[in-house]
């Protein structure tokens, strides 16, 4: 299923991204620190929404109290539920 997702407070302006039966794939930000976005596109692919969330929410990015990353576990959870609603 793919899922998009408006972050908030950071540089990126979208969250693209697949969930199958909870495994997300094919992250894309829009925006943001391209090659660290690429790189944790690339880390968290094929990894269960679970598992991205306990290593990246409640990463910060300067003063901001949210980052990239912690929007992307944001994003995961959100499209695991609506997955789930959807079956």
């Amino acid at each position: 299923m793919h899922y998009t997702y408006h972050p908030s407070r950071v540089c990126s302006t979208q969250i693209d991204l697949e969930v199958n039966e909870g495994v997300i794939t094919n992250v894309r930000f829009t925006g943001g620190c391209n090659g660290n976005l690429k790189a944790i596109s690339k880390l968290v692919n094929g990894m269960r929404a679970e598992q991205i969330e306990e290593k990246l929410l409640g990463n910060t990015c300067g003063p901001r109290p949210t980052s990239c990353a912690d929007q992307l576990a944001k994003a995961v959870r959100a499209a695991a539920d609506a997955e789930k609603k959807a079956v």
